[in-house]
């Protein structure tokens, strides 16, 4: 499993995505300036150890309304080939050295472990904590198909998710904190089969 370092990045996650989140077509602009606050997401472990996976909750609370965007990233010791159109910017991390942090829709390393953890065949885990399991993010399977079978795709904007409803299959759901603190749940990725 991850170990999660308690650290510094410089330049920051926050920083990184407040230069980047604007240049992307699914950014709202709005007056006022972006302010992002860190609201929520998880982890998934790489088999190899080699890729640091995330999927981050960004909330810009200078919206109005609030906006709450997903952007899944993964973290690299050395470039993404061919990633270079889908690479966020690259940061000094206090213990592991320079990083390359992707759009982690675009590498190959996270499609693989979202698939498997809709498939059931890996635990979410703790942004925060080493070796925790996060028990909020809820995945359903799709019957009679191996994970590479599985086309996936993201929810950028999140909308609230009726809170009593389960995920259907291929669906992918998570928590995240709204400004005054409330917990939300709101679907941030679907599977289905892939065309032959």
């Amino acid at each position: 499993m991850a170990v999660i370092h308690q650290t510094t990045m410089v330049p920051s996650k926050r920083e990184l995505l407040t230069a980047w989140l604007p240049q992307q077509d699914w950014y709202l602009p709005h007056a006022g300036g972006l302010s992002l606050a860190r609201a929520g997401g998880f982890r998934l472990d790489d088999p190899d150890g080699e890729v640091g996976i995330e999927f981050d909750v960004a909330r810009d609370d200078a919206a109005e309304p609030v906006t709450a965007y997903l952007i899944p990233m993964t973290y690299r010791g050395g470039p993404l080939p061919g990633g270079d159109a889908h690479l966020i910017g690259t940061s000094e991390h206090g213990v592991l050295g320079k990083r390359w942090i992707y759009d982690g829709t675009h590498d190959p390393v996270l499609l693989a472990q979202l698939a498997e953890l809709i498939q059931g065949l890996v635990q979410a885990q703790d942004r925060g904590q080493s070796n925790t399991v996060d028990p909020t993010v809820e995945a359903a399977g799709i019957a009679g198909l191996a994970a590479e079978q599985l086309t996936i795709s993201f929810v950028r904007l999140l909308v609230p998710f009726d809170p009593a409803a389960r995920p259907e299959p291929g669906e992918v759901t998570a928590l995240w904190s709204a400004p005054d603190g409330t917990k939300v749940r709101s679907l941030f990725a679907t599977a289905r089969p892939a065309a032959d």
